[in-house]
């Protein structure tokens, strides 16, 4: 059997529209989505690259977008996606938040258990 200090804490997060009717969220598998987006120009590239299909992934933006009410991509058709502004500092302060939590969690874990990690 393995020993406490061997298991690792994995934070999530999510970022919610508190007056919409849906219950979709931004958080880690739509900040996936969003990022294979900015690092390779399209939505059909971020989605195979996750092994999503793309009308899936368009589902996902459509959904998250309405619920969130903010546009998170533009898309050129065939020329591809890129984030909007309003996306860019969504993911940014997604990660951003998402990072420091999870640095947080570890350290509490740590501190918690009385090992250095």
């Amino acid at each position: 059997m393995g020993t406490l200090e061997e298991l690792v804490i994995n934070v999530r997060i999510s970022i919610a529209n508190p007056s919409a009717p849906s219950e979709s969220m931004f958080g880690p598998g739509i900040a996936k989505l969003c990022d294979g987006v900015r690092e390779l120009g399209s939505l059909n590239a971020a989605a195979k690259s996750m092994g999503m299909a793309y009308s899936k992934a368009w589902r996902i933006i459509k959904d998250t977008e309405s619920t969130l009410d903010i546009q998170l991509l533009d898309r050129d058709g065939a020329h591809g996606s890129q984030l909007t502004e309003e996306g860019n500092r969504l993911l940014d302060v997604y990660q951003s938040i998402s990072q420091q939590l999870q640095e947080d969690g570890e350290a509490l874990y740590h501190k918690e258990l009385g090992t250095n990690g």
